[in-house]
């Protein structure tokens, strides 16, 4: 058996942990530059306050509805939902970190065959998160991932499984209507486009779906939708990522400014920060890249639009942020002094393990030699990322073009200036 446990509102919940003041009220967080609702609560679902709905035309009516937005905290996220699965690995000896807000955990076969075993171990979970972190989850248990995502979306809707579906223990007539009534689009994997495809087949409810002809979804769509059907029968089809060392096919690092960037010496800072970080994030898998695409670009609405964009061949595997920065930099004779870029960014492709590949010595980098990347990323960790940047990347002041969180909350487990004071 499998269950799946997902963290209700993540986001809104993590923000709650340390401001119990939030716990019943409306609340939204906001993307970059707080453009746009990423997540919300379900006081705030409640009143209409969608994902995606942009900031500045829900501002206007935020105080008359009660409504309270936060500016996202990723560091506080990512610190609590490190700190989720470390709970979970406590009830399972095969924990899938699925996102930064579910997994799905392997549930041993003695368990597996008792229902009211399953079941405790269900709420075992829930209590423990909610106790140990104050974070409320839900919990679906089933034979296939496909159902077990299915069986938490009842645990999460339908109050009287209190937080926690065994999908095998429901009746049988209740999964079908269950079934019958949820449209496809509700089926892990199954978004918009593909629904529609499935529903010119006359393929229109999950149910249609678990009951085709296997042979024909592979035939007329590919096999991980015949794969999705089997799952739904529950036949286990779909495991855990092949990979589970965290390896990257490519690597994004981009953001939109602040603030517009008109001139070549602060798109020069931007990149530099920017391949500092893409560095970062190489280390952290274990990985070099062979190829650096770099770009900016002003508003698509802007009269004068420019995109400019280069991509560079490294002389050798690598994920030397010195290197980095020198082939990013190759932008730069590309943007057009004046013009308002509204983004950059570089993507990092071609990757592979670190250590396969030595270059010979003559081509060999002392700064990757010395781990530079290694060593910022630890100093970023210990201190904050403001505090020591690589060449223009540690430019001071700060750059006015950075992501603005004016309504950042405390990072109330990863910055000690900001940690949480407890009076009794």
């Amino acid at each position: 058996m499998i269950a799946h446990v997902d963290v209700n509102s993540a986001y809104a919940s993590f923000e709650r942990v340390f401001n119990p003041a939030l716990e019943t009220v409306p609340l939204v967080v906001l993307s970059n530059n707080d453009g746009m609702v990423v997540a919300a609560s379900k006081e705030a679902k409640r009143l209409g306050l969608d994902l995606g709905k942009p900031w500045f035309e829900l501002r206007p009516d935020a105080a008359r509805l009660g409504v309270v937005a936060v500016s996202s905290n990723y560091e506080l996220y990512g610190d609590m939902s490190r700190r989720v699965m470390d709970v979970l690995e406590r009830f399972t000896s095969d924990l899938d970190v699925y996102s930064i807000d579910e997994a799905f955990l392997t549930v041993d076969r003695r368990t597996s065959a008792d229902p009211q075993a399953m079941a405790q171990l269900g709420h075992d979970i829930t209590d423990a998160l909610r106790r140990l972190l104050g974070v409320p989850v839900c919990v679906g248990i089933a034979p296939t991932r496909t159902l077990a995502k299915l069986a938490n979306r009842a645990a999460k809707k339908i109050p009287t499984f209190g937080g926690v579906c065994v999908w095998p223990a429901t009746d049988p007539q209740w999964r079908e209507r269950l079934m019958r009534a949820l449209p496809t689009s509700e089926v892990w994997g199954i978004a918009s486009r593909l629904q529609q495809r499935l529903g010119g087949y006359g393929i229109m409810s999950v149910w249609d779906l678990a009951t085709a002809n296997p042979a024909r979804l592979r035939r007329q769509f590919t096999v991980v939708v015949m794969r999705t059907a089997l799952e739904l029968r529950g036949v286990a089809c779909i495991g855990p990522e092949e990979d589970r060392t965290g390896r990257k096919q490519q690597i994004i690092v981009s953001r939109s400014f602040a603030q517009k960037v008109t001139t070549v010496a602060v798109m020069r800072q931007a990149l530099s920060i920017y391949a500092q970080q893409a560095a970062s994030r190489l280390v952290k898998h274990h990985q070099v890249a062979h190829k650096i695409t770099v770009f900016a670009g002003t508003s698509h609405h802007a009269q004068d639009r420019h995109h400019p964009t280069i991509t560079v061949r490294l002389p050798f595997p690598t994920a030397d942020p010195v290197e980095l920065t020198r082939a990013a930099h190759r932008l730069l004779p590309q943007i057009m002094h004046g013009a308002r870029y509204a983004r950059a960014g570089l993507l990092l492709t071609d990757l592979t393990t670190a250590g396969q590949q030595r270059p010979l010595e003559i081509f060999a980098s002392r700064h990757e030699d010395a781990g530079i990347a290694t060593l910022i990323d630890q100093v970023h960790k210990h201190v904050g990322k403001d505090m020591l940047g690589l060449g223009y990347a540690g430019l001071r002041p700060g750059p006015a073009w950075q992501m603005k969180r004016p309504m950042l909350t405390r990072r109330a487990t990863t910055h000690w200036a900001e940690l949480t004071t407890v009076r009794a």
